[in-house]
């Protein structure tokens, strides 16, 4: 993750306390149908995603969105992302940061080992696990506004360009704020 136009550690916004606070209520079954759609569509565009973790192929990590109530949980085998309001203690890996320094993860857009040294991004447990992880997902170069507006059929098109949108908005902002 080298890319010169990635945005620098620590300054991507976060999603604001209250409206957090305003989402702790809401059910997650209609978040997790999303998102077991995005990766349904991931995993046919890229169906050896999961192939790198090799020895990590049985892993469980525990994704941990600083700035919301609620917590994924990714499995290789068989593929699955769930979403928890705790995370079982389980788990392999747990990564915590804020939702759009792991987005812009997801879409190599951020350099990992930058957001670890400036403590924007921190890993417990197998390290070697989220590094088979962190190559899988680098390989894929996956490109979330596409998922996305996918699920969106007929408004696919509007839907990917609001998309769009608000990823240049959360990216120019790291820019604006020092960014390279």
């Amino acid at each position: 993750m080298s890319d010169p136009s990635a945005a620098q550690s620590g300054s991507l916004p976060v999603v604001p306390p209250l409206l957090a606070a305003a989402m702790r209520p809401l059910p997650l079954l209609p978040l997790q149908l999303i998102l077991s759609g995005v990766l349904q569509r991931i995993l046919r565009r890229n169906p050896a995603i999961f192939d790198r973790l090799g020895e990590h192929s049985r892993a469980r990590f525990g994704i941990e969105p600083t700035d919301l109530p609620f917590f994924f949980v990714v499995e290789a085998s068989p593929p699955r992302l769930s979403v928890v309001h705790a995370l079982p203690r389980d788990l392999d890996a747990r990564i915590r940061t804020s939702l759009a320094n792991l987005l812009a993860l997801l879409e190599g857009k951020v350099d990992g080992d930058a957001l670890m040294f400036s403590r924007d991004l921190v890993i417990e447990g197998d390290v070697e696990a989220v590094l088979a992880l962190r190559n899988a997902i680098d390989d894929a170069q996956l490109d979330l506004v596409e998922e996305l507006s996918s699920l969106f059929g007929p408004l696919g098109g509007p839907a990917r360009r609001a998309l769009a949108m608000a990823r240049a908005r959360v990216l120019g902002a790291s820019q604006r704020h020092g960014g390279s």
